[in-house]
């Protein structure tokens, strides 16, 4: 205990700067998801704060930051207006919460180690340019949703890159200056020059770049007026000024809604969906981990799970691994849990006592925060670091990219996982059977498991052995040898004789299904 302790004191220095910058940029991310969900904004706030609180301490992940994620907005918008009532849709959050639990205790995390490395990396860089594409609308000011700011779903993928190009041209001189000075402050803080005085780097970034874009709109009120920023581009959270009103936002599930077989698949879906997505961000954070520390995912459902079932029984949206307030964190430097638990403590105070001075922040500010984090995640090098390690890697890294892109994170990924699949069995596929030839001398060789799918390429290899040869069939080093591969091998054996091929085979035996024979 006094270890863990002192290792948490140890990274204090690293983990309260990481803390605001995940503040930062978690505030306006629960507040828009609860807008895009069609859910009360409030339900937003109550589940990054449980992610940040109560999360942070049951995860095994020292990295990973929980909070309300917009891939399931779609879901949550269809549950609310299925059920008729947010009460219903509370319900199936807690039974949500109860069914992760049971996941966690069945061990089903162990499907994440199932995703290769090539689509974890295409998921990160799709949620890279996503992030790009649907914050520069805040960086210019043009008025755009919430809704894709962390996923990027079916019905929002056009107009995200209508957006995107409307953006570039009804641009706001104020909110564009603004964010271009604040990401002029990130590229310059994240320099190795700065990282040189040990002073400078205690002072994280994205806060400079608040503290910028605020001061900028207040002198502009008395010297610019015309380059002021809009309330509408501004954070916008209600003022609550005491703990009683905190608590009285707070909202029970309807427990009346037992009796509706709707609540239950819709908790099941929720379940299913929000597991999965918290598996894939865990194991990107493991990936994005300097300390490569690899967390438990079965104690991460389990915790996902309590989560959940706290946030629906307070009034809150569902929770999930967010993947973009973890890399954020992890950018910023944060080492610990100390990190995610501070920025739902800072949630708290920041929306009982400071909303006033919150709603000053502009929102060009946090899209300079997390267009750098895209850029991160997405930067070119990425691309041609995958190019350069062959086909097999960089087909299902762009096409896992590319699916993201057009359809959403959970449909990207699987397209991901076919295409990663069918390069594993295409590699396994040739390199179970070799023919190799020196003189009139031919070995074919089977090597580890020879399935029926390898039946094509046994039949191809076999008809390439002339007549007049000699041919060594060797499967000393095969575990498995698939009954249509023996009877393939059978019926050339039938075959031979007439052909005058010698055929000798070593580390198993076939019988000739046709005649008593055997070799």
């Amino acid at each position: 205990m006094t270890s863990q302790l002192n290792y948490y004191l140890k990274h204090l220095h690293q983990d309260l700067p990481a803390s605001i910058v995940v503040f930062l940029v978690a505030l306006p991310l629960c507040l828009g998801v609860a807008l895009a969900s069609g859910a009360p904004l409030f339900s937003g706030i109550i589940a990054g704060l449980v992610g940040g609180i109560l999360v942070s301490w049951a995860s095994g992940s020292q990295l990973s930051v929980s909070g309300p994620a917009a891939g399931l907005t779609v879901i949550v918008f269809d549950a609310i207006e299925t059920l008729g009532g947010f009460g219903g849709f509370l319900l199936s959050v807690v039974m949500a919460g109860g069914l992760q639990i049971m996941l966690g205790f069945l061990k089903a995390g162990v499907i994440g180690a199932f995703f290769p490395a090539s689509v974890i990396k295409g998921m990160l860089a799709a949620i890279g340019v996503i992030l790009i594409i649907k914050q520069t609308p805040h960086a210019t000011g043009f008025d755009t949703s919430f809704e894709g700011d962390e996923s990027y779903m079916q019905e929002t993928a056009e107009s995200s890159f209508f957006e995107f190009s409307e953006a570039l041209e009804g641009i706001t001189p104020g909110v564009t200056l603004v964010s271009i000075v604040a990401l002029l402050i990130l590229i310059v803080w994240d320099s190795g020059f700065i990282k040189q005085f040990k002073a400078l780097k205690l002072i994280p970034g994205p806060l400079l770049a608040v503290i910028w874009g605020v001061s900028f709109n207040s002198l502009a009120m008395y010297f610019a007026p015309e380059l002021v920023i809009g309330e509408k581009h501004l954070v916008s959270l209600p003022e609550l000024g005491s703990t009683a009103n905190f608590i009285n936002q707070l909202r029970l599930p309807d427990f009346s809604y037992f009796s509706n077989p709707k609540v239950y698949s819709i908790a099941g879906t929720i379940a299913i969906i929000a597991s999965l997505e918290t598996l894939l961000s865990l194991e990107a954070v493991d990936k994005l981990d300097p300390h490569k520390r690899v967390a438990p995912t079965n104690r991460e459902l389990k915790a996902q799970g309590l989560g959940n079932l706290i946030s629906g029984l307070m009034g809150g949206l569902p929770i999930t691994a967010v993947i973009v307030r973890s890399s954020a964190n992890i950018n910023a430097g944060g080492q610990t849990r100390i990190a995610c638990f501070f920025h739902g403590v800072l949630l708290m105070v920041s929306v009982l006592f400071f909303a006033k001075y919150l709603n000053m922040i502009p929102l060009a500010c946090l899209a300079a925060i997390l267009l750098q984090t895209g850029f991160k995640l997405a930067k070119p090098a990425l691309f041609v670091e995958f190019y350069r390690k062959g086909w097999n890697q960089f087909a299902p890294f762009v096409i896992t990219v590319v699916a993201i892109l057009l359809t959403d994170l959970l449909q990207g990924i699987a397209i991901g996982m076919a295409c990663g699949f069918f390069f594993v069995l295409k590699a396994n596929f040739h390199a179970a059977i070799t023919l190799t030839q020196h003189g009139p001398h031919y070995l074919l060789r089977l090597h580890k498991d020879v399935s029926f799918l390898n039946k094509a390429l046994l039949r191809k290899y076999l008809d390439e052995v002339p007549n007049d040869v000699e041919l060594l069939i060797d499967g000393t080093k095969a575990q498995f040898i698939d009954l249509d591969i023996m009877e393939t091998i059978a019926d050339f054996l039938q075959a031979a004789a007439d052909r005058n091929v010698a055929v000798e085979i070593q580390g198993f035996s076939v019988s000739c299904p046709t005649s008593s024979s055997g070799h």
